[in-house]
């Protein structure tokens, strides 16, 4: 007699956002949303019968075969208006979400985007991400000090991943779950080094659903732009958008990793 199979869990969507806010110009205008348009695109969402949740939370009901309509948000870096803009309207929208913290840049320029961090303003403080917290928003590690991980000595990777983790509890006084990649890059050296830290899932880039063949700790998420509309958002998390370009990077990565590699160790050069 066949033994019967549990269905496969429906594709889930996780979005990924950055600051919120208003940049007119690149290279940095795809990263911020305004506070109305999150708002736009958050109702959206809602309207479209979807429950808003951290990623651990939506890992969680995944994982016990809820049937549920989820959508995951996700914001990286730990923006200061994520405080200010950003959770008045999770808030009055009944959402949740996962904050990812550099923390080691707390109350800090977000120093990776050069010339352009400014544009972003500066990272929460250790007290503002605590009042974070405290309103029901999950805080995820997002390194320590927000380098590429893939091309780092194993010493500095366990640094970036371990102090993080213990700074992140020791402020929030709770477990760190989840963790995203710095700039998307991870590779199995990484993952593990994730995994050894106690993280049960973490976040690349992706561009696309996160579906069975997924590994938990390399989960895609898809990019709101200011470009999106509420009913823009609703069409990308019902079938994740086109995917050509997404396969092209993912075939890429290898070698790109190696090139940032070389260029770091050849001519001290970071590449992203």
């Amino acid at each position: 007699m066949a033994v019967p199979t549990s269905p496969a869990p429906a594709p889930l969507a996780v979005l990924m956002y950055h600051s919120v806010s208003s940049v007119p110009e690149p290279p940095l205008r795809s990263l911020a949303v305004p506070p109305e348009l999150l708002r736009a695109q958050l109702t959206a969402l809602t309207a479209a019968g979807y429950r808003l949740t951290g990623l651990s939370e939506a890992v969680d009901l995944r994982a016990a075969g809820s049937v549920e309509k989820v959508v995951a948000l996700t914001f990286d870096d730990g923006y200061l208006d994520f405080l200010d803009a950003g959770l008045p309207v999770l808030t009055d929208l009944g959402a949740s979400a996962t904050l990812y913290m550099s923390v080691g840049h707390a109350g800090e320029p977000a120093s990776w985007l050069g010339p352009h961090a400014p544009a972003f303003g500066p990272l929460l403080t250790l007290g503002q991400l605590r009042e974070v917290a405290a309103a029901g928003i999950e805080i995820g590690s997002h390194s320590l000090l927000h380098h590429p991980l893939d091309v780092l000595p194993p010493a500095a990777l366990q640094r970036e991943v371990i102090d993080s983790r213990d700074r992140l509890a020791d402020e929030v006084q709770r477990p760190i779950r989840s963790f995203a990649y710095p700039h998307g890059y991870n590779g199995r050296a990484v993952r593990a080094a994730v995994a050894r830290a106690g993280h049960d899932n973490a976040c690349e880039v992706g561009r696309r659903l996160y579906t069975a063949s997924d590994h938990p700790l390399a989960i895609p998420r898809l990019q709101p732009t200011p470009d999106h509309s509420g009913a823009d958002l609703v069409r990308l998390v019902a079938d994740g958008g086109p995917q050509l370009v997404p396969r092209i990077k993912r075939t890429a990565q290898p070698a790109w990793r190696v090139a940032r590699l070389l260029a770091g160790r050849l001519f001290g050069v970071k590449l992203t």
